[in-house]
């Protein structure tokens, strides 16, 4: 008999369409001895039928016999109300979980006794943490995505054509925000053929851009580096001057792609009213940032393509790596196995409240919340010194 069981759930968020494991990764699951269990029809929105898992060694089920029968519960986005009130202590739920903004939630799946890891609180920059970022796999996919929306949504030729009828300029592109996403974005542009800039506060991101034969445009604002790898959220004063500097700049683009999302807060003004209304008609924003608590457009919503009395096209496309359901799960499911390997080597979950990937990625574990920044949020005390907290988990 397995010590851990791995549940895979059919995603319930509107247009979502990736799974938290593809039958890849249920295979390595099983091989190492593991149980897997999925929803039926769980990937089948992003390409892998029921048949395709049972090949790999998993079981397909019921939901409710998903729920109870599994140690792990693997999800894509925060569960939704039903999975919280099935979850029971003992288990453990990874996933995206947004901690910091689903706090009331948080914290009652912890005294409750769940186990929950967070990918978005992963400390990125340490090297043995690069299988599990999930962040960075999404981001790539989001970042890809967004440049052939972007094409589609654009009116004109990206590349410079040379034909019969007379000679196309290439469309000038530029990309704020040069992490994962804004990389991807940049690769793919180029690809098409468009003239891009790449814009960031951090000079270090010149090599990068650079490198990706962009054009490289700065701020005078500090650099903007947080702890982490994440960017720092800016001052009231640094927004203003930023939103100032890009205004100036903008309005030479014909496709603006923005990436900026700082976890907990809410994302940056980067385009604001008074930018969108400087841009030629026909000009395209995609807003890599938007989420339900706003975006780095002015005006963009989370979802929709909207276009203003101006002919600019925006679109909310916070979660474009949904897009990309295929891809964007094959490589988050590699993530989730990195996690559940880390943490369960054997059949026992290990949390080591000493060790710098548990103390960041592990919300909260034995009744309590570990999570430091969580805590701050909870306005909770600070936790003592601990050694190794184990748990053996049920078959």
């Amino acid at each position: 008999m397995t010590g851990l069981t791995i549940g895979v759930l059919k995603e319930s968020a509107t247009g979502e369409h990736r799974v938290a494991l593809d039958p890849t990764a249920t295979a390595h699951l099983v091989g190492a001895g593991r149980a897997v269990v999925i929803e039926t029809g769980a990937g089948v929105a992003a390409g892998f039928p029921d048949d395709a898992y049972a090949e790999s060694g998993a079981s397909i089920t019921s939901r409710p016999s998903v729920i109870g029968s599994c140690s792990v519960v693997a999800v894509v986005r925060f569960p939704d109300n039903a999975l919280v009130r099935d979850l029971r202590s003992g288990q453990l739920l990874v996933g995206f979980l947004d901690p910091l903004n689903n706090l009331d939630t948080i914290s009652a799946l912890a005294h409750r006794g769940v186990t929950m890891v967070a990918f978005e609180l992963l400390p990125r920059t340490l090297s043995r943490a690069q299988s599990m970022d999930a962040l960075s796999s999404q981001s790539s996919a989001a970042g890809y995505r967004a440049a052939i929306v972007a094409a589609e949504a654009f009116g004109r030729y990206l590349p410079m054509m040379i034909t019969a009828s007379g000679t196309a300029t290439p469309a000038k592109v530029i990309v704020i925000g040069t992490g994962v996403a804004g990389l991807q974005a940049i690769a793919t542009m180029r690809r098409l053929g468009a003239v891009v800039t790449g814009y960031d506060v951090r000079e270090a991101s010149r090599g990068e851009v650079e490198s990706l034969g962009a054009r490289f445009l700065t701020s005078s604002v500090a650099a903007g580096t947080g702890e982490g790898g994440y960017a720092r959220a800016m001052t009231v004063a640094d927004q203003a001057t930023q939103q100032a500097e890009l205004a100036t700049a903008l309005s030479g683009f014909d496709v603006i792609i923005t990436t900026a999302k700082v976890p907990g807060h809410a994302p940056p003004v980067l385009v604001s009213a008074e930018t969108l209304a400087t841009l030629r008609a026909g000009s395209v924003c995609i807003d890599l940032g938007s989420s339900d608590r706003g975006g780095n457009v002015a005006g963009s919503v989370e979802g929709q393509k909207i276009v203003t009395r101006g002919g600019v096209t925006i679109v909310g496309a916070g979660e474009l790596a949904s897009d990309l359901p295929t891809s964007a799960s094959q490589m988050y499911a590699r993530n989730v196995v990195a996690v559940i390997d880390s943490l369960a080597p054997d059949d026992t979950i290990v949390v080591n409240p000493t060790d710098e990937v548990h103390k960041n990625v592990v919300v909260s574990h034995g009744g309590d919340v570990l999570n430091a920044a969580v805590r701050v949020a909870l306005k909770l005390d600070p936790l003592p010194s601990a050694q190794s907290l184990t748990r053996e988990e049920a078959a």
